[in-house]
């Protein structure tokens, strides 16, 4: 099963010092994490696109791209591409670059965005939520298949018979789905892998989802060994449980109870927080043992080929994060192995 590290490029207050990192200096930071990610062994590393001031990372090919001239073997993707207000043409140019650029690292994870943000920002409206990603995915795929696309829409301009370039060496292409079944159902009649982000809830639950992903690939003529399946979750590794989850519980409350705020949820409290670390909660959070038993847990449940540890969730000082990917990468990873 292959490893990774997810982040947003997340600036939000220290919660100790109350002092906001710049985002110039969180982007050099995550330069830094993909570098070490690699030198410690870990497959893939993800940058999601926000468009809020306390993301500083709108353009995830641009990082990414930084990141190729940077590594040689770490495969590069975002976490997600909000594709229902992206250009698809556009959206596929910047990852075929990124592949090209890469030597073949690039994957390309788009989904409808969990943040509302950048449909007003890019014209769209949120009553065609569904409706913007389903046209532009098919869109996507078509320029995805095709060197020269004819096609026609309801939200985007005609294109035809027009040619797209530069054309990718490889570029998976899977869904992110945050737990609506007709979204796995989507991906799954396409042939695409999906990334289930599990955020609350016991991640027992998503095995309902696995297995309709797997089922629908079957009924749809595809092999389910042709689109594997991932999974992304909050979390830290430290040396000792209880020190990880001291140290993670400042910053995670403060970016959760942020976003509460925004969505009508009370503010985190540690009650909550520690069911959520406890071994049936969504906190993938402990010390290498703990993380590693979470992780085959999850592995065998759900049949997952890809897990990928969102450490970042607040802004934790960046030592500590380094210090995380180091140990999921060099202690984490052995044991999953042996499990």
């Amino acid at each position: 099963m292959e490893l990774g590290i997810t982040t947003f490029a997340e600036t939000h207050p220290d919660p100790e010092t109350g002092q906001t990192i710049s985002h110039g200096d969180r982007l050099r930071q995550v330069l830094e994490e993909i570098e070490l990610a690699e030198q410690v062994g870990l497959d893939v590393y993800g940058i999601g696109e926000h468009h809020r001031p306390d993301f500083a990372a709108s353009s995830p090919a641009i990082v990414l791209a930084a990141a190729a001239g940077r590594t040689n073997k770490i495969r590069l993707i975002p976490a997600v591409i909000i594709l229902s207000s992206a250009d698809p043409v556009r959206t596929y140019q910047d990852f075929a670059t990124l592949d090209l650029v890469s030597s073949g690292r690039a994957e390309l994870l788009v989904g409808r965005g969990s943040f509302i943000e950048s449909f007003p920002l890019f014209g769209y409206s949120l009553s065609d939520y569904d409706e913007l990603f389903a046209e532009k995915l098919d869109l996507l795929l078509q320029i995805h298949e095709n060197e020269r696309v004819t096609w026609s829409g309801r939200f985007r301009p005609p294109i035809q018979d027009q040619p797209v370039y530069p054309r990718h060496e490889q570029l998976p292409i899977s869904v992110a789905v945050g737990g609506t079944p007709a979204s796995v159902i989507r991906a799954a009649e396409r042939g695409l892998s999906v990334t289930l982000a599990i955020i609350g809830g016991s991640p027992d639950r998503f095995a309902v989802f696995a297995d309709l992903h797997r089922r629908t690939l079957v009924a749809s003529g595809f092999d389910p060994a042709d689109a594997p399946l991932a999974l992304h979750a909050h979390g830290y590794i430290a040396d000792g449980s209880e020190q990880a989850a001291e140290e993670f519980y400042p910053s995670y409350a403060t970016a959760m109870s942020q976003l509460g705020s925004e969505r009508g949820w009370g503010p985190m409290t540690r009650q909550q927080y520690d069911m959520m670390r406890a071994p049936g909660g969504p906190l993938v959070l402990g010390d290498v043992e703990t993380v590693a038993r979470k992780i085959v847990h999850l592995r065998d449940v759900l049949g997952i080929d890809r897990f990928m540890l969102h450490i970042s969730v607040g802004t934790l000082p960046h030592h500590k994060v380094l210090r995380s990917i180091e140990l999921l990468g060099t202690e984490v990873a052995p044991l999953i192995r042996n499990a």
